[in-house]
């Protein structure tokens, strides 16, 4: 009975921890930061301007990503983006 109770204690932690990381090179000179949903849960994030880096998306993948025009790319953790013009592609 311990056993199914933290096991079950660890599965809701590790939940509520979750998070989805992806890297980047942003080629705009501006710093980016754009809205996103994951899990039903909004949230932004930032890709500094003129750089190469990694940005963390807190909630549970997959996310999505609402960037220039309003169109929205999906992400799930461990992505290589690429930034222009507001846009985000593969990299």
């Amino acid at each position: 009975m311990k056993t199914i109770l933290l096991v079950s204690l660890l599965l809701v932690g590790a939940a509520a921890n979750a998070a989805v990381n992806v890297d980047y090179t942003n080629n705009d000179s501006k710093e980016h930061v754009f809205n996103a949903v994951c899990s039903g849960s909004k949230t932004t994030i930032t890709f500094e301007g003129g750089t190469t880096g990694s940005a963390t998306l807190q909630g549970s993948a997959p996310c999505l990503i609402e960037h220039a025009d309003r169109e929205k790319y999906e992400v799930r953790g461990g992505e290589d983006l690429q930034i222009k013009n507001g846009v985000i592609s593969p990299r």
